[in-house]
């Protein structure tokens, strides 16, 4: 028993990530093909991947909307756990383009619906197209700017007992610190201290990868 989260420890981290989680090949292959890249601190962590395919194996989604493709670890991670039919939404067509390779490779690419005009105007285009309440699971990782919006737009789109995803929410530690008041920071305090406060979510924020919010709609 504990009383609170475990501090990890290099030694615990490590031999965490030795039993925590089994990568599937194809995912293990595209994180080495990403790591190669400028950006490459983009993606999730492997063991948020599987943290991540849990939760869609639990929902069994029909529909899944993320917020922030990038190279499609995270996408292609919850694909490989349920069959559910996706929409993903970024602006790069360079890094996305790698994910349609891995979906492809993986045999998940028919299921894959990619929107390259970003975040704010998919949820707008889904919106309009009557797709409210219609989704089960969504992730968010993109523009951290704009997460109220996706949040906002999120809750819209998704059905009662929908869960929403919300990755960087500890923001490498960022949001505990007063001296750090840029931008970014402040909008994922902002929103943090919101999702806490809200009534129309069931919380739980888990400190795995750069912390994770679920908030799964009433």
């Amino acid at each position: 028993m504990a009383t609170e989260t475990l501090n990890l420890t290099p030694e615990v981290f490590a031999y965490y990530r030795g039993v925590a989680y089994r990568e599937p090949a194809v995912l293990a292959e595209l994180r080495e093909e990403t790591s190669k890249l400028s950006n490459s601190g983009m993606q999730i962590a492997a063991e948020q991947g599987a943290f991540m395919a849990m939760l869609a194996s639990l929902v069994a989604p029909k529909h899944v909307l993320e917020i922030g493709t990038f190279t499609g670890y995270s996408s292609l991670a919850m694909a490989l756990a349920c069959n559910a039919k996706f929409v993903c939404a970024d602006v790069s067509e360079d890094y996305t383009s790698v994910a349609k390779r891995y979906w492809a490779k993986a045999g998940v690419a028919a299921r894959m619906d990619l929107r390259l005009t970003g975040g704010t105007a998919v949820i707008n285009e889904l919106l309009a197209a009557g797709k409210a309440d219609t989704f089960d699971l969504m992730f968010i990782d993109a523009d951290k700017s704009s997460y109220d919006s996706y949040y906002e737009g999120g809750l819209k789109l998704l059905r009662a007992g929908g869960l929403m995803m919300i990755d960087n929410v500890l923001w490498g530690g960022d949001v505990a610190d007063p001296i750090k008041k840029d931008a970014d920071t402040n909008a994922l305090r902002s929103l943090n201290a919101k999702i806490q406060a809200d009534e129309r979510v069931q919380l739980s924020m888990v400190p795995i990868g750069d912390g994770v919010t679920l908030a799964r709609k009433h």
